[in-house]
């Protein structure tokens, strides 16, 4: 998790009932993509890792797997649920560099500023090993709101997207977009990026 507290908190307070809901995740054709261009056995970082089910998914096809997430309460969930490690921090405190064959950031960086997406984008480049993969989601739209829960969210274009990547070092910009519902039952527009660290 990113700078807002309040999203946080609900995360840490929701963390068994949002790992229920998560294990039904219906994104796992996104991590076959993922996965089938990653070397076997490589090293993968589940970035707001929530639940743990994509690191659970990851681990399970022979992939070395950690988990990083801002609340303690949904690292507990990854832990028992999938027996993956984790490491509890913001997102600012990842300092890895040249460590990891690829990097899933599901609809994690959205719970942040627009502001700080440049220095996560940065960290994140400089944990993958070079020419290593990564997998962000996103909400596609402008501004920023915060959701019936009381999460916050910051929301993307493709072309700002593709901008701050660049400009953060990534190449080969791949990105769908697509209708789907979340947590709280709203109407969004997805929107699934891949890239890879030049």
């Amino acid at each position: 998790m990113g700078g807002d507290q309040q999203t946080l908190e609900f995360y840490t307070r929701e963390a068994a009932a949002y790992a229920d809901y998560a294990s039904q995740e219906k994104r796992s054709a996104l991590l076959d993509k993922l996965a089938a261009a990653l070397p076997p056995g490589g090293s993968v970082l589940d970035f707001g890792c929530g639940s743990g089910w994509a690191g659970g998914l990851f681990r399970k096809n022979g992939f070395d797997v950690e988990g990083f997430d801002g609340s303690e309460g949904l690292a507990a969930e990854a832990r028992t649920r999938y027996n993956i490690p984790v490491t509890v921090g913001r997102f600012e405190d990842l300092s890895e560099t040249d460590r990891y064959d690829g990097i899933w950031a599901s609809f994690c960086l959205l719970h942040d500023s627009r502001e700080a997406m440049p220095g996560h984008l940065a960290r994140l480049h400089r944990g993958l090993r070079p020419e290593g993969l990564i997998y962000i989601g996103l909400k596609e739209g402008v501004g920023q709101s915060r959701d019936s829960l009381g999460r916050l969210y910051t929301y993307f274009t493709v072309e700002e997207m593709r901008r701050l990547m660049t400009a953060a070092g990534f190449t080969g910009f791949d990105v769908q977009t697509e209708p789907s519902t979340g947590y709280d039952g709203a109407s969004v527009n997805s929107m699934h990026i891949f890239a890879q660290r030049g």
